[in-house]
C-alpha cells in the first residue's frame, strides 16, 4: 500500500467519523404532521426527530437517518396531555398500562387529592381495608420514597406525580376524629409534609368536603402549605364548598396562597346545585380578583355536568367523626339516623349539602360498590334502588352505605352546561379527569365509572373544539399541555421543543371522539393514532403496545 493510499484511507475514516458524529440518526422521526406545539401558537408543518427519549430536532428531517418513521400526514402532532387530577395511585398497581388514560392521549397524571398513597400507617391501612381488598392490593409501603420505588420497579404506561394529602398527614397523627391538633401534633404533621416533599411530592393538597378533612381549620392548612412552599411546592384543593358557599371557599383558597406564599390550584372548578346555576361568572370574577391581587391561583375542570364521589359525602361531616365504622353505627341508630336526615333536608351554607343540590334521587347514579350483592345496582339511579327496596330514597341511601361499608361511589347530576363551558374557556383553566385510570378488562372493567374516566380529553376536542367551536384546537392543546406543565413546574415537558422529553400524541382532529356514556362508560376513546411516553409508543396504529416507559416525576424539593 502506497503512502498516498494510506493517507487517503485515513482521510476517509476521519471524514466518516465526523459525519457520524454530526448525524447520529434518530430513534424515531414523525413526518408531515401539523405541529401544534402546546404554546397556543398556530400549527406549523415539520418533522419531529426523537433520540434517547427526547425531542432532538424539529424541521425538515427528510434526509436524516432513523430507525423508525411515523407518517403523520393530515394529523396533528402535539405534546402529550397532562391530567391535573388523575386518582390512579391504586389502579396503576392493578393495570399499569392505564388503558383509559393513554387512549385519551394522557401521558402524565398528577394525583393525591387530600388523601394520598403515602404516608401510611397500620391504622389507616386497617380503616381503608375494603378499598385495598377491592383492588387486591397489599400496601407494603409507608413513605412516598417506598411507593415511588414500587412504581419504578413495576413500570407504568404514563408519567405520574403526586401531592401529599393534608388529610393523609392528619390521619397519621390524629386519626379520623373531629379534633384539633396540639402544637406538638401540628409540628409532627408539618414534619410529615417535609419528609414527603424530600421524597418527591409535588406539593400539599386538600379535599375539604370529605371527613376528616372538614375538621381542619384554615390555620392548620396554612401551616402545612407553608412547609410545602419551602420546597417549591404547590397547594391544590377540592374546596370546602362548591355550592352555596363557593365564593367563600375560593376566598379561603386564595388566603392560603397568600399567607403560605404558595401557588394555588383549584380542582374541578364548578358551581354545584341547581340553585347555583348561572353563577359561574361570579366564580370567575373571584379568581380574577385574587390574580389581580398578586395571588398565583389557577383551576382545572373535567367539563361534564355530573360529578363523582363517595356516596357517604351526602352525610354531614359530624356523622363521620371516627371514620366509616362509626358512620355505619350512627346510620344504624334510629335517633342518630333521624338527626342525619334532618340535617340533609335542611338547607345550609355551613357544609356542602349535596342532597340540596339535586332535583331528586334520579340525579344520583350508583357507580362502584364493594359488596357483590349490590353489583346489580351499578349503573342504576338511587330512585331505582329505592323502588326495588320499597324504601324512601334517603333510607335507601343510608342502607346502601350500611350494606357496602360506606364504600359506594356515585355520579351526581348537578351542574349546568353553560357554566361548564364558561369555566373551560378561562385562560387559566386546565383539564383534569378526576378519575383513576381504568380498563374495560379485569376487575377494573367490573366497575361502572363516570364516563370522564375514559372520555374527558377527546370529548373536549370533539364537543368544544370541533362541534361547538368554543375553543380553538391550539388553545385546547395549550390547556392540555403547556398550561398544566407550567403550573406543575415541569420545565422539560408540555411543549414540543428541542431538548424536551418526547411525550407526544398524533391524532386526527376530525375524527377523535369519546365513546363513554353514563349508561355505558367502559369504552375506550377513539382517534389516538400514536401516543409516545418518553419517546416510546404506548399506542401505535391506534392499539396499545403494552410498553411501560413512564417515569415518576418528583417535585422540586426531592432529595435523592
Amino acid at each position: 500500500m502506497t503512502a498516498r493510499v494510506r493517507l487517503l484511507l485515513v482521510f476517509l475514516l476521519t471524514v466518516s467519523r465526523c459525519v457520524f458524529a454530526a448525524d447520529p440518526g434518530f430513534d424515531l422521526v414523525i413526518t408531515n404532521g401539523h405541529i401544534v406545539d402546546g404554546t397556543g401558537s398556530p400549527w406549523y408543518s415539520g418533522d419531529l426527530g426523537i433520540r434517547d427519549g427526547r425531542i432532538a430536532a424539529i424541521g425538515d428531517l427528510s434526509g436524516a437517518s432513523r430507525k423508525q418513521t411515523i407518517d403523520a400526514r393530515g394529523k396533528v402532532v402535539a405534546p402529550g396531555f397532562i391530567d391535573m387530577l388523575g386518582q390512579s395511585e391504586m389502579t396503576i398497581l392493578v393495570d399499569p398500562r392505564l388503558p383509559s388514560k393513554i387512549h385519551q392521549g394522557i401521558t402524565t397524571e398528577i394525583t393525591g387529592e387530600g388523601g394520598s398513597a403515602a404516608p401510611l400507617n397500620d391504622a389507616i391501612i386497617q380503616a381503608d381495608r375494603p378499598g385495598y381488598e377491592h383492588y387486591r392490593i397489599n400496601p407494603d409501603w409507608r413513605t412516598f420514597r417506598q411507593y415511588f420505588a414500587w412504581l419504578e420497579k413495576q413500570g407504568m404506561g404514563i408519567n405520574l406525580a403526586s401531592y401529599v394529602g393534608a388529610t393523609q398527614v392528619r390521619r397519621v397523627i390524629l386519626g379520623d376524629a373531629d379534633v384539633q391538633p396540639t402544637p406538638d401534633q401540628l409540628n409532627q404533621m408539618k414534619a410529615l409534609v417535609r419528609e414527603a416533599m424530600r421524597d418527591g411530592a409535588a406539593g400539599v393538597s386538600t379535599s375539604l368536603m370529605y371527613a376528616p378533612a372538614p375538621y381542619a381549620k384554615t390555620e392548620e392548612l396554612i401551616a402545612l402549605a407553608s412547609e410545602a412552599s419551602k420546597f417549591g411546592g404547590i397547594y391544590a384543593t377540592h374546596m370546602r364548598n362548591e355550592s352555596d358557599s363557593v365564593l367563600e371557599s375560593i376566598d379561603e383558597a386564595v388566603r392560603i396562597g397568600r399567607e403560605a406564599h404558595i401557588p394555588v390550584e383549584i380542582w374541578h372548578f364548578k358551581a354545584a346545585g341547581k340553585q347555583n346555576w348561572g353563577r359561574m361568572p361570579e366564580l370567575v370574577a373571584r379568581v380574577n380578583k385574587g390574580r389581580a391581587e398578586g395571588i398565583d391561583v389557577e383551576a382545572d375542570t373535567y367539563a361534564y355536568t355530573a360529578w363523582f364521589n363517595s356516596m357517604s359525602a351526602f352525610v354531614p361531616a359530624w356523622a363521620h367523626d371516627g371514620g366509616d365504622a362509626k358512620l355505619i353505627q350512627r346510620l344504624k341508630d334510629p335517633a342518630t339516623r333521624a338527626r342525619i336526615r334532618k340535617d340533609m333536608e335542611t338547607p345550609s351554607k355551613d357544609w356542602d349539602n349535596e342532597w340540596q343540590e339535586i332535583s331528586g334521587p334520579q340525579d344520583v347514579m350508583i357507580s362502584v360498590v364493594e359488596n357483590p350483592a349490590l353489583k346489580q345496582f351499578q349503573g342504576k339511579r338511587l330512585s331505582e334502588v329505592a323502588k326495588a327496596w320499597n324504601k324512601d330514597p334517603m333510607d335507601a341511601l343510608f342502607d346502601l352505605l350500611i350494606e357496602d361499608k360506606a364504600f359506594t361511589e356515585c355520579a351526581v347530576f348537578g351542574m349546568s352546561e353553560p357554566d361548564v363551558a364558561l369555566a373551560l374557556q378561562q385562560p387559566w383553566m386546565s383539564v383534569d379527569n378526576d378519575s383513576s385510570g381504568t380498563s374495560p378488562e379485569g376487575i377494573l372493567g367490573e366497575e361502572h365509572p363516570h364516563p370522564r374516566a375514559y372520555g374527558t380529553f377527546p370529548r373536549i376536542l370533539r364537543k368544544y373544539v370541533r362541534e361547538e367551536k368554543k375553543l380553538t384546537l391550539e388553545d385546547a392543546v395549550r390547556k392540555f399541555s403547556s398550561l398544566p406543565a407550567q403550573r406543575m413546574r415541569l420545565a422539560d415537558r408540555g411543549v414540543l421543543k428541542q431538548g424536551m422529553w418526547a411525550d407526544v400524541v398524533v391524532f386526527d382532529p376530525e375524527t377523535i371522539r369519546d365513546l363513554a356514556t353514563f349508561d355505558d362508560p367502559n369504552q375506550l376513546s377513539q382517534g389516538m393514532e400514536y401516543v409516545l411516553v418518553n419517546g416510546l409508543p404506548v399506542i401505535a396504529n391506534g392499539k396499545m403496545t403494552g410498553a411501560l416507559p413512564g417515569k415518576v416525576l418528583r417535585g422540586a424539593g426531592y432529595v435523592p
